[in-house]
C-alpha cells in the first residue's frame, strides 16, 4: 500500500509515491511556465498547473494498481490566489502568484490596521499574501464583485483549486494552515473573521470550507485514476515541510530552499508573537489540536538560481553554480541582494530590489555565482538571527533543491552559526503531505510511529572563523541598505 503526495509548487508540479517506511517509491515532476506581464507582476495559468498536476500524478503511480493507494495528499505553494466560476470551472483571470507585488500601495493604504492585523492573523500586512490579491481581481475584472456576493464564483489557494479539479467541482474547501496565510483567518478562532473580510472588501460566499489538515475530506472523481481515492491531508508546502522533517515538537525548526527559503520553527500549542517581524502562523490541525509555528520567509532563493540559469546564461544547470562557484575562494568582494520582488523577514521592505555590488574589474561569472549563494545564505541567516532572539534554535533541518548544495550548505552554517542537518531526502514537503493524508486515513497510527522515519544524511558544523563571518555579515548588510526602498517613484 501507498500514499500519493501532490507537491504542486511555486516552478514545478511534484508527485510521489511513498510506502509505509517513509521512503519515496516514484517520484514525477515537471515544470511549468511562469508569467511576467509587468515589472513586479508574477501569474500562473491555473488550467496549466492542473494538467501538469494530473499529468505528473498518473505517472507516479504509473503500473500501480488505483486500489493500491490509500489516500492523497497535497502540499501546495502558499498565498497564489485564484478565482474561478463555479458553474463553468473557468478561472476569470490567470492566478496571482505570492510573489506578485502589484498590491503593494493597496497594503499602504491598510496601514494604520496593521497592528490589528498582525494581532489576529499572525501576518505582517504585505503584498504577499492573499487578501490584497483577492480584492484586486474583484476590483480590476469586469463584473467580478457583483458576481462574487452573488456567490457565483470561487476563491481558493492552489490546494483548493486541486480540490476542485480532483472531485469534479463537488468540493470546495482548504486546510487551516493554507487559510491562514490570506490575512482573512483569526488564528485563534481558526476561521474566517467578518471583520477582516469587511476591511480587504471580500465577500464571504466566495471562500471556502476551512477544514483540518488530516482529515478524510472527500474522494476523487472516479475517471481521473480509475476508482475514488481519498484526499485525507492538505498543508501549505512550508507548514508540509516541517511536517515530513519530523519537526512535531516545539523547538524543532526546518529550512526549505525552494524559489524562495522559508525557516519555520514549531511552537506548540499556543501562539507566539515576535517582536522582530517574523510570522506566526499555524502549522497543522490534527483532529481539534492547533499547532503553531514562528516563520521566516525570503522570497527568492531558488529563484535567484534560475535567473543566473535562464536570464543571465552564466550556468546551465542548478548543479553547476555548486562547481563554478567552488572554483574561486571567496565572491571577490561582491554581494548579491536577490531582492528581485522585495524583501521578506525580517525586513519587509516591497520596494526593495535585487543589486549587485562591489564589482570591480577583476569580478568573474564566478565571483557572481558565488555571491549569489552567499546570498541566499545571508537572507536565511537574518531570519536565523532573528528567531534565535524570539525562540531558541538549536540545530537547522534543511531540505529542497537547494540543500543538496554541499558548498550553499557549508556557507549557511558558517554565516548563520547554527549547525546544519540534511535530510535523507530532499522532497519533505511532498513527504508531510503523505505523512498527513495516511493519518487521516489510518495508514499511520500517531505520530509516534512517524518519529523514527526522519533520517539524516548530511550534517554541516560552522568552520569559518568567527571575524571573518562577521565581517562578511557586515558587508551583506551595508548591500541590503543599497537595495532597500529602491522602487520608490519619487527617488
Amino acid at each position: 500500500m501507498y500514499v500519493l503526495a501532490l507537491d504542486q509548487g511555486t516552478t514545478s508540479s511534484r508527485a510521489i509515491l511513498c510506502d509505509r517506511q517513509g521512503r519515496i517509491q516514484r517520484l514525477a515532476q515537471r515544470e511549468f511556465t511562469q508569467h511576467f506581464p509587468h515589472p513586479g507582476w508574477v501569474e500562473h495559468d491555473a488550467e496549466e498547473i492542473w494538467r501538469i498536476q494530473l499529468e505528473v500524478a498518473r505517472e507516479a503511480i504509473a503500473g500501480v494498481d488505483a486500489t493500491q493507494i490509500a489516500a492523497i495528499g497535497i502540499a501546495n505553494q502558499r498565498e497564489t490566489t485564484l478565482i474561478w466560476d463555479r458553474q463553468t470551472g473557468a478561472p476569470i483571470a490567470r492566478a496571482i502568484v505570492w510573489q506578485d507585488r502589484r498590491t503593494a500601495e493597496l497594503c499602504t493604504e491598510l496601514a494604520p490596521h496593521a497592528d490589528r492585523i498582525y494581532r489576529q492573523t499572525g501576518l505582517v500586512l504585505d503584498a504577499y499574501f492573499s487578501g490584497s490579491k483577492i480584492r484586486w481581481l474583484l476590483d480590476h475584472v469586469p463584473g467580478a464583485r457583483a458576481r462574487a456576493e452573488a456567490g457565483e464564483l470561487a476563491f481558493g489557494t492552489i490546494d483548493t483549486w486541486l480540490v476542485w479539479k480532483l472531485t469534479g467541482g463537488r468540493c470546495h474547501l482548504t486546510d487551516l494552515s493554507n487559510a491562514s496565510r490570506t490575512l482573512l483567518c483569526d488564528i485563534h478562532k481558526g476561521d474566517w473573521d467578518d471583520g477582516l473580510l469587511e476591511l480587504f472588501a471580500v465577500p464571504r460566499p466566495l471562500l471556502p470550507e476551512i477544514r483540518a489538515s488530516s482529515a478524510l475530506y472527500t474522494e476523487t472523481d472516479p475517471s481521473l485514476f480509475g476508482r475514488p481515492i481519498p484526499i485525507a491531508g492538505i498543508a501549505g508546502d512550508q507548514q508540509a515541510a516541517l511536517f515530513g522533517q519530523g519537526c512535531t515538537r516545539p523547538g524543532m525548526g526546518k529550512n526549505t530552499y525552494g524559489t524562495g527559503c522559508f525557516l519555520l520553527l514549531n511552537t506548540g500549542s499556543r501562539p507566539v508573537f515576535s517582536h522582530r517581524k517574523l510570522l506566526t502562523t499555524i502549522a497543522w490541525k490534527i483532529g481539534d489540536e492547533i499547532t503553531y509555528a514562528l516563520e521566516g520567509s525570503v522570497f527568492v532563493a531558488g529563484a535567484c538560481i534560475q535567473w543566473l540559469r535562464d536570464e543571465l546564461g552564466l550556468i546551465s544547470s542548478a548543479a553547476e553554480s555548486e562547481v563554478l562557484a567552488a572554483s574561486v575562494n571567496d565572491a571577490g568582494g561582491l554581494y548579491l541582494v536577490p531582492a528581485f520582488t522585495g524583501l521578506g523577514a525580517p525586513h519587509w521592505d516591497p520596494h526593495a530590489r535585487g543589486t549587485l555590488v562591489g564589482i570591480t574589474r577583476g569580478t568573474r561569472a564566478a565571483h557572481v555565482v558565488r555571491a549569489a549563494l552567499e546570498g541566499i545564505a545571508h537572507q536565511v541567516a537574518d531570519v536565523v538571527e532573528t528567531m534565535q532572539i524570539d525562540s531558541p534554535l538549536a540545530a537547522l533541518r534543511v531540505d529542497g533543491g537547494g540543500a543538496q548544495n554541499d558548498l550553499l550548505m557549508q556557507l549557511q552554517a558558517d554565516l548563520a552559526r547554527v549547525p546544519v542537518l540534511r535530510a535523507e531526502t530532499g522532497e519533505a514537503t511532498a513527504l508531510g503531505a503523505a505523512y498527513l493524508a495516511g493519518l487521516g486515513t489510518g495508514f499511520w497510527q500517531d505520530l509516534e510511529e512517524l518519529d523514527g522515519q526522519w533520517r539524516q544524511a548530511g550534517r554541516f558544523e560552522p568552520t569559518m572563523d568567527a571575524e571573518r563571518a562577521a565581517t562578511q555579515r557586515r558587508g551583506w548588510q551595508r548591500a541590503l541598505e543599497r537595495a532597500k526602498n529602491w522602487a520608490v517613484e519619487d527617488l
